[in-house]
């Protein structure tokens, strides 16, 4: 007995701090900090480098889920939409061309859909917001320095990051991100999490202030074409979102229908002008290349148009069909530059079917807790969201990396939110009411 009790008493201590708020913290802040960082990571330390630290989040992050097993209910634990579209990639492991090369992308995807996972489970959207504004701060800042250095002080392209040292003519700058247009993502990201974070005031004026300026001046000096369409939507988006919470409850139904069918009107008129939209953002050499590529893939698609050719997630230069893609435009392109196209590819017409059920169930249940609570910490995931899917239609940054791990926390946060699970626990015998984050919430 007298060795039990010290053996209980260490476990105790163990289960005590996993489960702690500071171990909550320090690992949304790690996590975030290195799928952010992750370009940075792999061409200064080495890829290896990158999966091992990706795979101890994993390990602490599930040690988490495990000591904090009593707060949460099985059911409520992962969207369903969500667990289709990680089956259908698995499942593609029977017909793939390459079955190691389509675990591992399987592997990766479910790892930093972990990630996002024990986020959403230890820490409230307000908290999650400020950890990745700090983040988001920090990175951005390091950007901006180093870009500083390279096109300023030393006027020599840091080729290793990736950077061109450009700033002294205004751009296209990369900062830590790689290229120009994920940096610009990035940048979008950061702009509608500073935003919030000074709506909400867990930020001094100033930190916001810089944090705004901050994110505008890289966004510009990224001169990413994308940047200005997702900039655009987001605007839309929060004005839409503005005008609903401002609208009298009986009155909502009825506007969020007739800004639905507005967003479905626009969408066809976006498409049928799209030559002109493109030519007066300047971005019609992308868009060719682009078209270009989508073309040449279509031909891949009709062979498989069901099942698709097998999830592999960033293009393997030595798979087929990617392989014979690239070979066949002389390029080397890393993935379809549209995230839809790219699940058409891989998962055929059900994978993308389930992609578009996961998003869509999370923007909508994400837009109507945004119109219906109060606190404007809420708008932060229908933004995000809205981000996310319109950056979809021009690159796949959405399916890897922190594009991956932002949408898979956008969609918990919106099914904790909002979900028919609320139902089952609510007529369960003894159960207890889901808990409801508000504007008190500590943003620590």
């Amino acid at each position: 007995m007298s060795e039990a009790a010290p053996a209980a008493a260490s476990g105790r201590w163990v289960i005590e701090g996993l489960a702690s708020a500071e171990l909550a913290r320090a690992f949304t802040i790690a996590s975030l900090g290195a799928v952010f960082s992750a370009v940075l990571i792999q061409r200064t330390a080495g890829r290896t480098t990158y999966i091992t630290i990706i795979v101890a989040l994993c390990v602490i992050g599930a040690a988490m889920l495990f000591a904090r097993r009593r707060e949460y209910s099985l059911i409520r634990l992962v969207p369903m939409t969500l667990v289709a579209f990680a089956l259908w990639a698995l499942v593609s492991v029977a017909w793939t061309s390459d079955r190691p090369s389509t675990l591992l992308g399987w592997v990766t995807l479910s790892g930093l859909a972990l990630i996002a996972i024990v986020i959403a489970h230890v820490r409230d959207t307000l908290q999650t917001v400020r950890a990745l504004g700090d983040v988001m701060r920090w990175l951005l800042s390091l950007s901006l320095i180093l870009e500083i250095v390279s096109g300023v002080l030393i006027d020599t392209p840091l080729s290793f990051l990736g950077i061109q040292g450009n700033i002294a003519a205004f751009g296209p700058v990369q900062g830590i991100f790689g290229t120009r247009n994920l940096l610009g993502f990035a940048t979008v990201i950061g702009l509608i999490t500073f935003f919030v974070e000074y709506r909400t005031q867990s930020v001094r004026t100033g930190v916001a202030i810089f944090s705004v300026v901050l994110g505008g001046v890289l966004a510009a000096m990224s001169d990413s074409p994308t940047v200005f369409v997702l900039a655009l939507a987001v605007v839309i988006a929060a004005g839409a979102l503005t005008l609903v919470r401002r609208t009298r409850p009986e009155q909502r139904r009825a506007l969020q229908w007739t800004l639905g069918v507005v967003v479905v009107v626009g969408v066809v008129a976006g498409y049928l002008m799209r030559s002109r939209i493109i030519a007066w953002i300047g971005a019609g050499s992308d868009f060719s290349t682009r078209s270009t590529l989508w073309a040449t893939m279509s031909s891949y698609v009709r062979f498989k148009p069901v099942l698709g050719w097998g999830w592999f997630g960033p293009w393997d230069q030595n798979e087929f069909p990617f392989n014979t893609i690239n070979s066949i435009l002389g390029a080397r392109h890393a993935s379809a530059l549209n995230a839809y196209m790219d699940v058409l590819l891989q998962l055929g017409w059900v994978g993308l079917l389930l992609l578009l059920a996961f998003c869509g169930v999370a923007l909508v249940r994400s837009w109507l807790v945004a119109s219906e609570r109060r606190s404007i910490v809420y708008a932060w995931t229908p933004l995000i969201l809205v981000a996310l899917l319109v950056d979809s239609l021009f690159e796949s940054f959405t399916l890897t990396g922190f594009g991956w791990v932002v949408l898979v926390l956008c969609a918990l946060r919106a099914g904790q939110s909002r979900s028919w699970r609320d139902r089952i626990d609510a007529i369960a015998p003894g159960a207890e009411p889901p808990p409801i984050e508000g504007p008190l919430t500590s943003p620590r």
